[in-house]
């Protein structure tokens, strides 16, 4: 995106008075990203939203709203050395002397969250109070001596990435969500100070997790070989596919023929709905037929129930809110049209997150219905006749195509290497073959007839 010839658009752009260079519109970052990702304006708004959010870009003309606007409103890169990426910890000495600056710059009238945040460093390091007033002198008269379009750019800068770091009160803190969550964020509240209760719980978390036996190597590694043995039948790499693979070929009849609501799936895809719900589950047409099963057991606000919770999860976050209002309506609320049946603590938990909705409000009561559905129903489905219907009627398609080694991925059988003992071998016999082959047998005789024959000439001794 930086590239001087193919990024995006920078320019020097006007605000009010001020002249500040190398700065970009919202609607050129997106116009950007829709044409080299070839993505929809909706996709590439919200892979905007993020870029933003985690303090790649920040904004210049409302640096607390960290969002991307598709309008004129001016954006700048944010420097490399302040990206998470590059993983350096937001250190308590540098938060201080940011907002010992800022006390400076706005004569002690700072935000409430700065008040308390600023209250609680100076009791936390006093020791080096001194130093970090002096930091802050020392760089607000250094700031002062800039131009003024380079000192607006560096404070939105600066503010954008402790937006980031030091997440204020009410803001969805983006480094503390994803795949390595450690404790569940429904029971985690804004505004919530730590008590001597929740420290006692983390420890208590912490124990539990060094408890935990671990597997040995061997188990795991039994665990993957059986995974692959199971899997190697649907790997286009190791098995190929059927009829052909169109990567290769001018024949798109696989793609046809495992499309994500086909009429009839293969029998190959209908199989593996067998080993395990989750790929039951993962599969489209697999859904639709596990919730045709569902509705004829009146159950089918469970998977329903599922599906709006995996939509809240990975949909747009601006609608987070909404659409967990909706969920809570449909299926949570007493006397709700699509109720769904879970215990009371799970409802507590849920009922508690969803004063402060974030993605993963509903996690609990999602991961609950999800074990009902798959020890309870997915058994019987599988016993069902809608699903052996299913397994009758599945195609199973036939190679179209003559195998050739040009073709790499064409379905073929695996056969291991033969052993290099066996290839000497086989070489040392086909040499002797080749030498024999190659000896004249009548200068052989003619050798061996004349040494008989001096032989008898020879005196005897």
């Amino acid at each position: 995106m930086q590239d001087p010839e193919t990024g995006v658009r920078v320019q020097n752009q006007k605000i009010l008075v001020t002249s500040v260079p190398h700065a970009m519109t919202g609607s050129d970052v997106l116009q950007w990203i829709v044409q080299r990702l070839w993505i929809s304006n909706l996709e590439a708004q919200n892979l905007g939203n993020f870029i933003v959010k985690y303090g790649y870009i920040y904004p210049l003309q409302d640096p607390k709203n960290l969002i991307l606007k598709p309008d004129g409103s001016l954006y700048r890169f944010q420097t490399p050395y302040f990206w998470p990426t590059q993983q350096w910890p937001a250190e308590d000495t540098d938060y201080a002397i940011y907002l010992t600056k800022r006390n400076i710059k706005k004569k002690g009238i700072l935000e409430e969250h700065e008040k308390e945040n600023y209250n609680f460093l100076n009791k936390k390091i006093n020791y080096k109070w001194d130093f970090v007033i002096m930091q802050a002198k020392e760089q607000y008269r250094t700031g002062k001596e800039r131009n003024k379009a380079d000192r607006y750019a560096l404070d939105c800068q600066e503010k954008a990435y402790w937006l980031v770091h030091r997440c204020p009160p009410g803001m969805n803190n983006v480094l503390d969500y994803g795949l390595d969550r450690v404790t569940n964020p429904n029971e985690v509240q804004v505004n919530q100070k730590q008590t001597i209760t929740a420290v006692k719980k983390e420890i208590m978390y912490y124990q539990q997790a060094l408890l935990r036996s671990t597997v040995k190597s061997s188990v795991s590694l039994g665990g993957i070989v059986r995974y692959s043995e199971q899997f190697s039948s649907n790997d286009a790499l190791m098995s190929g596919c059927l009829p052909s693979n169109p990567w290769v070929t001018d024949d798109t009849q696989f793609w046809d023929l495992n499309a994500k609501l086909v009429e009839i799936p293969t029998k190959m895809r209908v199989e593996r709905w067998a080993i395990n719900f989750s790929e039951l589950i993962r599969d489209p047409k697999g859904r639709q037929s596990f919730q045709y099963f569902l509705k004829k057991e009146f159950s089918g606000e469970n998977l329903g129930f599922w599906e709006a919770c995996e939509d809240l999860k990975y949909g747009d976050q601006s609608k987070v809110k909404e659409k967990a209002e909706e969920i809570y309506k449909l299926f949570l609320a007493p006397g709700a049209r699509r109720w769904i049946n879970i215990d009371g603590k799970t409802m507590d938990i849920t009922v508690k997150g969803l004063r402060h909705p974030h993605r993963y409000v509903l996690d609990a009561a999602q991961t609950h219905i999800y074990m009902l559905m798959k020890k309870d129903s997915y058994a019987r489905y599988l016993k069902s006749p809608i699903y052996k219907e299913m397994l009758a009627k599945a195609i199973e398609p036939q190679g179209t195509t003559k195998r050739s080694s040009s073709l790499p991925f064409m379905r073929r059988h695996l056969r291991s290497s033969p052993s290099p003992v066996v290839l000497r071998q086989l070489e040392e016999e086909a040499k002797a073959r080749e030498a024999a082959n190659t000896v004249d047998i009548t200068q052989v005789m003619s050798k061996l007839d004349r040494r008989s024959q001096l032989r008898k000439e020879l005196p005897p001794k």
